[in-house]
């Protein structure tokens, strides 16, 4: 999977045969064109060191009150929750309790202590000095959490998916 951003590419290899139906959501919605002009929404902190990103409502400003909550319409299972571990390159699904998968998606730059929670469907393979530079950046308005819409906007604009391994 390609993200195509503002700021260059990310790649990312995605896992279908442990997550089946997280990677054909992602290619139904990228084959819709459902990402293309959305903002990565949340950078994380120290303790949370993820870009958050498919929220299509999200104006990734520091002031809308409602990014994180767009999604597609349909909500999908978690899958691949055993060891989960969320390390630098790890790509998984955001959500807002169990089985509540839609869009939204986050990329670990660091490594962060999170429970095994979050459907992980990929590994980013180029691109990670992006999220590098958009962290060094920071925030806009941290958040009690210290998270917060990044100063370095992140706009998405073309998902591709292939077969190539």
């Amino acid at each position: 999977m390609t993200l195509k951003t503002n700021q260059g590419d990310i790649v990312i290899a995605v896992s279908p045969e442990k997550t089946p139906c997280t990677v054909n959501s992602f290619a139904f919605l990228a084959g819709k064109k459902y990402f293309n002009g959305s903002k990565c929404h949340r950078l994380g902190s120290e303790q949370f060191p993820v870009l958050q990103c498919g929220d299509p409502l999200a104006k990734a400003d520091g002031k809308n009150p409602t990014d994180g909550q767009g999604g597609p319409g349909y909500r999908f299972v978690n899958e691949n929750l055993e060891g989960a571990k969320y390390t630098r390159g790890v790509v998984a699904m955001a959500n807002s309790g169990p089985d509540t998968n839609g869009s939204q998606f986050f990329i670990v730059y660091g490594d962060a202590q999170l429970s095994p929670d979050y459907t992980p469907f990929g590994t980013v393979t180029k691109g990670l000095d992006i999220l590098d530079k958009v962290n060094k950046a920071g925030v806009i308005t941290p958040g009690p959490d210290g998270t917060g819409a990044p100063k370095e906007t992140v706009e998405i604009k073309d998902v591709t998916m292939s077969d190539k391994s």
